[in-house]
């Protein structure tokens, strides 16, 4: 059959016509016409390049400059018509822009494959997704970091193996959150350099025989360079595995904090109140109010850390160089942008409503003995060796179990029962401020350091 009757643009070595099975089942232009503007973006610095070099003429460049933005304002209009027959974005639009130009449009390919075309399309699409995630991060961080600042204060239990272990500031525990996040957006700030280097130019796997000129290509396109192996520009996708398995960390927090939330709203802890648009009902219980969100963003980390997998299964076998194999790159990477962002956008937006219920932290961090520790630490100032303290308050603490009374509820005889060096002024160190206040160095849960901690967070965040 001749090409025209193959309808394809690689026809011309073929004999026999596509199965139209194998045509649906191979084809991508489904999901990845996503990359339209990139791949526009991409072509138009391609034919400036070959216009700056000598392959195509002024006319020519002009005319393929011009009939990308008619297929650009096209698509953005919902006026495109896609074709699963010429499998991908690119042909669709090469495809497009031949009809609208004629002989130029055939040109701009001159120079370049698909395999290079699309690794710089998802490289293109990564670095502007890699913007907004920072945005929507730096957005949850801010708002953590505001009511991190309004209760340096307020005093919660600390928890270790979910039993309340030290009292904590709220703000103290919130802080947590923003450090975890800001070595998210670390990760992501490093992965953003590698994602930014430029494959065009490698072409199928080798490069080309033409003069391309490549550093004028990357400087077109904002990249910091392009790639150094023509190989490894079309094969790997090491920088997309990178994004997703920093993406997974960010969930895993994000659904860490999300059970935390889940927690906090139930009636059983009632430490914080969510804004009801962050919550739902139940269609028999009126009672019920569900922090949603939350719960949704704790079951997307499932699929994040799953198209990690995927990603990371698709390339592990795979011979040098391109392979049809990385088609299936772009469903998970796409999803993985998609699941993050909405998650950051719906935390961004809940974090600084979320209203704590300060006598129900309050009286939870009196449960508990959750100033153990400091009996233990004036006994150590009074001489007595760690481990000798730690026996006298266990014995305490056991006094106080059988009786149903918190340490600072006991009577000093009591007390000097289990030690005769324990006096008047242990009661200072019993109560809850005196705990927290206690804890005054770097990193510490004292007010004072909370504050310090909040000021340089914001610090940060305006750098």
């Amino acid at each position: 059959m001749s090409k025209n009757k193959q309808n394809k643009l690689w026809g011309g070595r073929f004999t026999q016509s596509t199965d139209a099975f194998v045509q649906a089942f191979t084809a991508s232009v489904e999901f990845d016409q996503r990359l339209a503007s990139y791949d526009i973006q991409g072509s138009v610095a391609h034919a400036k390049m070959l216009t700056h070099v000598g392959i195509l003429t002024e006319q020519e460049c002009t005319q393929i400059v011009d009939g990308l933005a008619d297929i650009l304002s096209s698509i953005e209009a919902g006026d495109f018509e896609w074709s699963i027959a010429l499998e991908d974005v690119h042909m669709n639009i090469e495809a497009a822009l031949t009809e609208r130009i004629g002989i130029a449009g055939k040109k701009l390919h001159t120079g370049r494959s698909r395999n290079d075309q699309v690794a710089t399309d998802i490289r293109l699409f990564m670095r502007d997704q890699l913007e907004l995630i920072q945005s929507e991060l730096t957005r949850l961080q801010t708002g953590l970091v505001g009511l991190a600042g309004e209760h340096a204060d307020t005093i919660m239990p600390g928890f270790t193996h979910l039993q309340v272990a030290q009292p904590v500031t709220f703000g103290h525990h919130l802080l947590a959150w923003f450090e975890m996040l800001k070595r998210d957006s670390e990760r992501f700030a490093d992965c953003a350099k590698r994602v930014n280097v430029m494959p065009l130019g490698s072409a199928a796997l080798a490069g080309t025989s033409y003069p391309i000129d490549r550093m004028m290509t990357a400087d077109l396109l904002g990249f910091s360079r392009p790639c150094a192996n023509s190989l490894d520009g079309v094969s790997d996708r090491d920088f997309a595995i990178e994004f997703c398995a920093a993406s997974a960390l960010l969930m895993i927090h994000l659904s860490r904090f999300s059970e935390e939330i889940v927690l906090w709203t139930s009636a059983q802890f009632n430490f914080i109140h969510l804004p009801d648009a962050f919550c739902t009902g139940s269609s028999i219980m009126p009672q019920k109010k569900n922090p949603d969100v939350p719960e949704l963003v704790r079951g997307k980390t499932g699929r994040v850390n799953g198209n990690l997998v995927s990603l990371l299964m698709l390339m592990k076998s795979q011979p040098l160089a391109y392979n049809k194999d990385n088609q299936e790159d772009k469903e998970p990477l796409f999803d993985t942008v998609d699941t993050v962002l909405g998650s950051l956008r719906a935390f961004a937006d809940m974090v600084p409503n979320i209203e704590p219920v300060k006598e129900s932290m309050l009286k939870a961090a009196k449960q508990g003995f959750s100033t153990a520790t400091d009996l233990a630490d004036y006994l150590v100032g009074k001489g007595i060796p760690f481990r000798d303290a730690h026996e006298v308050v266990g014995l305490a603490v056991r006094l106080g179990t059988e009786t149903d009374r918190d340490l600072s509820e006991l009577s000093l005889e009591e007390l000097r029962h289990f030690s005769e060096d324990i006096t008047e002024d242990v009661f200072e160190v019993l109560t809850l401020e005196g705990s927290v206040s206690a804890r005054d160095h770097i990193g510490g849960t004292a007010p004072n350091q909370v504050r310090q901690a909040v000021a340089d967070a914001k610090k940060f965040l305006t750098q």
